[in-house]
């Protein structure tokens, strides 16, 4: 398994964006969603796979997505300090 990153041609001269799935992490902030990405790569010497996470801090302008749903960002400009991704939209809901 590795990560689903999938880069979307844009127009106007945005360049091409990246589309990223993880699962949402963290939802206590406003309009602030953390979500943790999974890869598995495999090291390149010993052949052994290894898992990494990456979490990003995204923003969720409808306050829609909870914790433990499984969602696509996709970036965008910088919107504070720490906010490089947007939601995209909600694949799978927590139950």
């Amino acid at each position: 398994m590795t990560t689903q990153t999938e880069i979307i041609p844009q127009a106007e001269g945005r360049g091409n964006l990246k589309r990223v799935i993880g699962k949402v992490s963290s939802a206590k902030m406003t309009k602030t969603r953390v979500v943790a990405v999974t890869e598995f790569y495999r090291h390149p010497k010993y052949g052994k796979y290894i898992k990494r996470t990456q979490k990003f801090h995204v923003h969720d302008e409808k306050n829609d997505s909870q914790e433990g749903d499984k969602v696509v960002i996709i970036e965008t400009r910088p919107l504070s300090k720490t906010k490089r991704w947007r939601l995209m939209q909600v694949l799978e809901r927590a139950v």
